[in-house]
């Protein structure tokens, strides 16, 4: 149990880091907009990768990764905690309809993005 509780703090460590490198990065190359790109970009983005880990780990035998890679790098790399914040924060500037086209492409975006992953994983590893 202890190396598994090592395992997502290693992860999580992995994937908070890069989604604060994602979010600089995406600041410096878009510069700051009222829509908050870089929370969106790593939802979409992590939500893919968890697909394709999903399909590839079964495939392969690797779901002992699982916590290392989806509740740790995953997990931290993606930001729902971050994307509430961000809707709430939109909500009280009175970007209401700003808030509610976030909130639609976070969601449908990040589901797509696992679908996306599970079709391309699929197609590789079958």
């Amino acid at each position: 149990m202890m190396m598994t509780v090592l395992q997502v703090a290693l992860g999580g460590a992995i994937g908070a880091s890069l989604r604060y490198l994602a979010g600089v990065g995406i600041y410096r190359a878009m510069g700051q907009g009222a829509f908050p790109l870089g929370v969106i970009t790593v939802n979409i983005v992590g939500s893919f990768l968890m697909g394709v880990f999903v399909v590839a780990a079964a495939q392969r035998g690797l779901t002992y990764l699982g916590p290392f890679v989806m509740t740790g790098i995953l997990g931290g790399f993606t930001t729902f905690s971050a994307f509430s914040l961000e809707t709430v924060t939109l909500m009280e500037r009175g970007q209401i309809g700003l808030a509610a086209l976030y909130v639609v492409l976070s969601v449908i975006g990040s589901v797509g993005g696992l679908m996306a992953g599970l079709w391309l994983a699929r197609g590789v590893f079958a």
